[in-house]
């Protein structure tokens, strides 16, 4: 048993220990319905199947520096091997997760993490067609971007679409909860933060990006352009009648082909943007505007004013 010195001289450890265990306990009570307490994902096996993964999908960008052109497809099927095989753990124990208590405990899981993670294995040559059409968008629409290279390299817009598209197609397989830790791995990293369950389509730039949000909901459509600290949200939360969140519900916009929307414009609600539509840096917008609209903020009035007037 340890000293109170190699405890650092801390008299009560002791009783904050037993208190923070007897929260612990109640909030495991409250939270699972049989007291069983099941394995959770794991946060760091999440990030190394995501780092392989998109090693998977661009082996000459991320994966080894060393590897050779021949050496590709080898280290691919290696490397999609282990990763497949791990993420079907870590599904394992979200369907385990999200069955809280609903069985009696002697349901197999496993079968059905495996007919996820083989169709999601099976989605990754469209998620890589998907991005390569990503990063055909941003070499195009920035002129400081010198290659293709340097955009899979370097843009974060870039880093996170890749999980983003990893991450949605887990949502839609019914792996909620790992969707949302891609996301938010995502999210740390590059500043941007995109739900998974949001729809983009190709040829998607995020310019900059620190500071970019996209609800759940959102739905955007072709060759869609965003700047740093755009904001595409919800404008209200319904509740029900005891006071709660309403879950669920479209509550964010729908941005049409073409658009453009610049730097720190706040988009709120189920509102269209109609295609070809370009959204001005710091607009404030909670209607639909038509295809082709161009939104800016007012401009200011220039008045001058004596004797203290305007005070």
């Amino acid at each position: 048993m340890p000293t109170r010195a190699e405890f650092g001289g801390f008299p009560r450890l002791g009783g904050i220990v037993a208190e923070l265990g007897e929260l612990r306990r109640a909030s495991q009570k409250r939270r699972y319905r049989d007291g069983r307490l099941p394995e959770l994902p794991s946060r760091e096996a999440t990030i190394e199947i995501i780092e392989d993964l998109a090693a998977s999908l661009y082996p000459r960008h991320f994966g080894p520096p060393e590897l050779t052109t021949d050496g590709a497809d080898g280290f691919v099927l290696y490397t999609l091997d282990k990763s497949l095989r791990a993420l079907r753990e870590q599904v394992r124990r979200e369907l385990l997760l999200l069955a809280n208590g609903s069985d009696d405990g002697t349901i197999d899981h496993r079968p059905r993490a495996h007919e996820i993670v083989d169709a999601f294995a099976q989605a990754l040559p469209q998620i890589r067609a998907l991005l390569d059409t990503d990063i055909r968008a941003a070499f195009e629409g920035d002129p400081a971007a010198k290659s293709l290279d340097e955009v899979v390299f370097s843009y974060p817009g870039l880093s996170a679409i890749i999980r983003h598209r990893l991450a949605h197609r887990l949502y839609l397989l019914g792996a909620p909860m790992l969707a949302r830790l891609v996301s938010e791995i995502a999210h740390s990293a590059t500043g941007i933060d995109i739900h998974p369950g949001a729809e983009i389509g190709e040829g998607f730039f995020i310019d900059h990006g620190t500071g970019v949000v996209i609800g759940e909901t959102a739905i955007i459509g072709k060759n869609v352009r965003l700047y740093q600290a755009v904001t595409l949200g919800a404008k209200r939360f319904e509740v029900d009648a005891s006071g709660a969140l309403v879950k669920g519900g479209a509550r964010h916009p729908i941005i049409e082909d073409d658009v453009v929307i610049y730097a720190g414009a706040t988009v709120l609600g189920r509102i269209t943007i109609g295609r070809g539509s370009v959204i001005g840096g710091n607009v404030w917008l909670t209607h639909s505007v038509p295809a082709g609209s161009n939104v800016t903020q007012a401009k200011p009035l220039s008045e001058s004013f004596t004797f203290g007037a305007g005070i």
